[in-house]
């Protein structure tokens, strides 16, 4: 199939998969804990039947011990064809009031952008949408075989990896394509070569054996708040780089995003500058950051005049590519534990280390991938990294060790606002991306 028949095809189905992106992103499909399980559930059953007319008869809500089920089925191909696994996720981050969304999360809207609004738009219900334009667009019958995975809970305590280790015979293929990331720009094609893994620990400060007054011992009593302050901003130096000493970082030497782009997703407010030294794309995707991701302390509301025995925080922190996360988690721990002040006692739980991954990109299913996105938007792909993490990604690469990688999706960077407010798609980006899809499966086949 050349490309000019390829976008004919995908033209022809668009429509009706905008439709079905727009019914998708109103079901509140949560999986963390504390949501309600109903929306999840409608998710998932809504996912598989929209694949299995897609042309995946045979896709089910596989069993799993826990948690939400992953969607798994596969369409046979010509004997000896390659097998191309194709990866989306269906649950979703929330979305609550206090993100400030100016449009209700759980309706699709359309603005004058041309960009569709509304949680899981682009992460991942976006992949989805690409994956069902591939197949609509092939009529059902790719030239290859196609198996698929959608799982229910990678935004939250993932199922999944248990689920592939469990069952591996389901994971050996030739090609993985996972639909979860995107372009820096609209109409700019990248494939993702590296992923940061992400190490996470809570620690507890304690400076008291109960609480006080802080009038009557405020002063030379220390509060376990401010000594839980005090440790945090030692994690950086004055500059905004990770001060943490013996973690992995390296200046990034392909595509680089702008710091005026960076500023515009990013949504820094006037006068705030950015974090740290180097270019953007060194700081999100070679080097480490940390980030306190959850305070445990008495709220304004409840606060009295008393000073806190102890404190706890949640620290995350993302580690480059070719670094071994245990170590970096080693490195983090010591820090906290020796950086404390006033003699203030520090306990660490270790709750993370999931892997860094970088993709080869020196095989035959990468260049074709490449020739795809050249052929879909007219234009060389160039290689990004991407700041997040996949941990999946190493597992899948332990059952299937001669396995390729593709990522890519829809999730242009600098609008897409994942995880955010206002989070969105382009409609070109879906459409741009299944041509590649269709125009990759049709390659493959064809050896």
């Amino acid at each position: 199939m050349d490309p000019t028949e390829a976008s004919t095809r995908v033209a022809a189905v668009l429509p009706g998969v905008l439709t079905d992106l727009e019914e998708l992103v109103a079901i509140p499909s949560i999986a963390f804990p504390g949501y309600p399980p109903e929306p999840v559930h409608a998710m998932a059953a809504r996912t598989l039947e929209l694949l299995q007319e897609a042309g995946f008869t045979n896709a089910y809500l596989a069993d799993v011990p826990h948690g939400y089920p992953p969607v798994v089925g596969e369409i046979p191909g010509p004997p000896g064809s390659p097998v191309v696994t194709l990866y989306a996720h269906y649950d979703v981050q929330p979305a609550p009031p206090t993100q400030g969304w100016t449009t209700d999360p759980w309706v699709a809207t359309r603005r004058d952008d041309g960009r569709l609004y509304g949680r899981g738009a682009a992460d991942d219900k976006g992949g989805l949408a690409i994956h069902l334009a591939t197949l609509r667009a092939l009529d059902g019958t790719p030239p290859c075989t196609v198996r698929l995975v959608v799982e229910g809970m990678e935004e939250t305590n993932s199922n999944l990896e248990e689920f592939v280790e469990a069952h591996p015979e389901l994971f050996r293929c030739d090609l993985f394509v996972v639909c979860d990331m995107g372009n820096l720009r609209v109409g700019e094609p990248s494939l993702t070569a590296t992923l940061r893994g992400d190490v996470a620990c809570v620690v507890t400060v304690s400076t008291l054996s109960f609480p006080l007054h802080s009038g009557v011992f405020g002063g030379p009593a220390p509060d376990a708040m401010m000594a839980l302050a005090r440790l945090l901003s030692s994690l950086l130096d004055d500059a905004g780089d990770v001060a943490v000493e013996g973690v992995t970082r390296f200046d990034w030497t392909g595509a680089e995003q702008s710091e005026d782009e960076f500023r515009a997703g990013a949504g820094l407010l006037p006068g705030v500058r950015t974090a740290g030294t180097g270019s953007i794309s060194s700081r999100l995707w070679s080097r480490p950051s940390v980030s306190a991701i959850g305070v445990d302390i008495t709220s304004i509301e409840g606060s009295s005049n008393v000073l806190h025995p102890s404190a706890r925080a949640k620290i995350s922190m993302r580690v480059p590519p070719g670094a071994d996360p245990a170590a970096e988690l080693d490195a983090l721990v010591r820090h906290l534990e020796t950086h404390a002040p006033w003699g203030a006692q520090v306990v660490v739980e270790r709750t993370k280390a999931a892997p860094p991954f970088t993709v080869p990109t020196d095989g035959p299913g990468y260049a074709a991938a490449r020739r795809a996105l050249r052929a879909a938007y007219g234009t060389d792909a160039g290689d990004v990294g991407s700041g997040g993490s996949i941990p999946l990604l190493q597992t899948l690469a332990s059952v299937s060790p001669g396995a390729e990688f593709v990522l890519w999706g829809p999730e242009d960077v600098a609008l897409s606002r994942i995880h955010a407010s206002d989070e969105s798609v382009d409609p070109s980006e879906i459409e741009r991306m299944a041509v590649a899809q269709v125009l990759l499966l049709e390659e493959l086949a064809a050896g």
